[in-house]
């Protein structure tokens, strides 16, 4: 009777999996000559490691992201192994290795710098009926909570998220294994979502964000039924910790496509209240100019492999809603700098709270902000002393964004230009004079001594009253 009544009450929450197990699976085993990916394109590492668990009498295929990358063309950034060894097996099979994980326990494997991610073949969550915990697998929402469940490679592949990373590549007879169809959906570049589509996005709503970017980066459409949901279920994102979804956002944010996404989630209708930093910046027109730009010169430097600092990044969407609340504090009758350090504060302290940013970032971002006001100060000794200071090339690059964007006059981010490239005796002719003359202080003229104790009365009174 219990048993009845529990699987009534959580029916409608159930597992993602136990749609997924009603998956019907077609194993297609793509041969060389169709895919054309050799074994020497894999890494050193990756290569050994999955070498190494198919001598030792495991299953071990490439996985994942590589897999698709490879088939696009692409270089990938990482390699992953899924194999059918358990972690304590992976573990003493590689001298330099550590199993990690709370969630779903993984193995890195490690090469010199490179690192290997194993993880062991999925499966679905137990049966209700055999096993009564199983309903506590989600919370109210149905986000999977636990998934610590090994299978079958089957099962794996259900499992993952997207058709396209459902891939299993063997390094030994250079094969790819393809249980869902991701082979032709790549082919077709369609995005699209394993089993059915409301029941994984609750599962784990960060999949709606990962749709975004892999879609954006990959040049891929969403497909239709994959996408159809989207809209009604962004609410769910306000369920993930905010540190999960801080690291789906710097992904976004350095995958080198960051504007193509970031206008996706706006057409998907996932910037409003889930993406605190995007929320209200979008929706002025200077500000969404200042951010396109922004976005715009960032995807160029990671596609030309060079850094991004994520703190750069950061002070950049933040930046406007520093901006507003600076104002409001100076039309309340703040001093304009001391109205500045409380803006910034403020903000930090709302953004910490709905995304999680790391505290380590907090310095870079509050000292390219705090630099802002010294950039129209052009006279005497201080443009020397700004160009000293160890984040002045940051603080630099921010304001010509702010002049490009029409936030400030041209005319500034052109006078810096030039003065970077004088040398010593020209940039002491672009100084500008001071516009109002340095008041000087009044010397105050000495206090008489106070007369000593020697003085009279008479006297006394007579230096007192005049």
């Amino acid at each position: 009777m219990i048993r009845k009544f529990l699987r009534k009450v959580f029916s409608r929450k159930a597992p993602a999996s136990e749609s997924n197990a009603k998956l019907k699976l077609n194993l297609s085993i793509i041969p060389f000559k169709h895919h054309g990916i050799r074994r020497n394109q894999i890494t050193p590492c990756a290569l050994k490691t999955a070498t190494t668990l198919q001598q030792a009498g495991f299953s071990a295929y490439i996985v994942g992201g590589a897999v698709r990358d490879l088939l696009l063309g692409l270089t990938p950034k990482d390699f992953d192994v899924a194999t059918n060894a358990t972690p304590e097996q992976v573990y003493k099979l590689f001298r330099r290795s550590r199993i990690i994980g709370r969630r779903f326990r993984l193995v890195h494997v490690m090469c010199g710098a490179e690192t290997v991610e194993v993880s062991t073949f999925r499966g679905n969550s137990p049966d209700e009926e055999n096993n009564h915990a199983s309903i506590q697998q989600t919370d109210q929402h149905g986000r999977l909570l636990h998934d610590n469940v090994f299978g079958s490679q089957e099962e794996d592949a259900v499992r993952r998220d997207f058709t396209v990373n459902a891939l299993f590549y063997d390094p030994a007879k250079e094969e790819i294994l393809d249980y869902l169809n991701g082979y032709e959906d790549i082919k077709a570049k369609k995005m699209r979502i394993i089993g059915d589509p409301i029941q994984r996005f609750r599962e784990d709503p960060v999949r709606m964000l990962r749709a975004v970017r892999l879609a954006s980066k990959l040049d891929m459409q969403i497909e239709a039924e994959t996408a159809k949901p989207i809209g009604d279920l962004a609410p769910l994102l306000q369920n993930v910790p905010p540190s999960r979804l801080f690291d789906e956002m710097l992904k976004l944010l350095l995958s080198g496509y960051a504007l193509a996404c970031v206008v996706e989630l706006r057409a998907r209708g996932l910037h409003h209240g889930l993406l605190p930093m995007l929320d209200v910046i979008l929706e002025q027109p200077l500000g969404e100019r200042f951010i396109t730009i922004a976005l715009k010169n960032t995807d160029a430097r990671i596609r030309q492999d060079k850094t991004v600092s994520p703190g750069f990044l950061f002070a950049i969407l933040l930046w406007h809603e520093v901006l507003s609340t600076w104002g409001s504090l100076q039309t309340a009758g703040e001093k304009p700098l001391p109205a500045l350090f409380k803006a910034m504060d403020q903000i930090l302290a709302i953004q910490h709270k709905k995304l999680a940013i790391p505290r380590r970032f907090d310095a870079i971002i509050q000292e390219i902000w705090a630099m802002q006001p010294r950039f129209e100060a052009r006279s005497g000794r201080k443009p020397f002393r700004l160009i000293t200071h160890p984040r002045f090339r940051a603080a630099y690059d921010f304001m010509l964004l702010r002049c490009e964007s029409g936030e400030l006059n041209m005319e500034l981010g052109e006078w810096w230009k030039s003065f970077l490239s004088a040398d010593n005796e020209e940039r002491e002719k672009l100084l500008l004079n001071q516009t109002s003359p340095k008041k000087r202080k009044r010397k105050r003229s000495r206090k008489k001594s106070s007369p000593s104790l020697a003085d009279s009365p008479e006297d006394s009174t007579q230096n007192g009253e005049g």
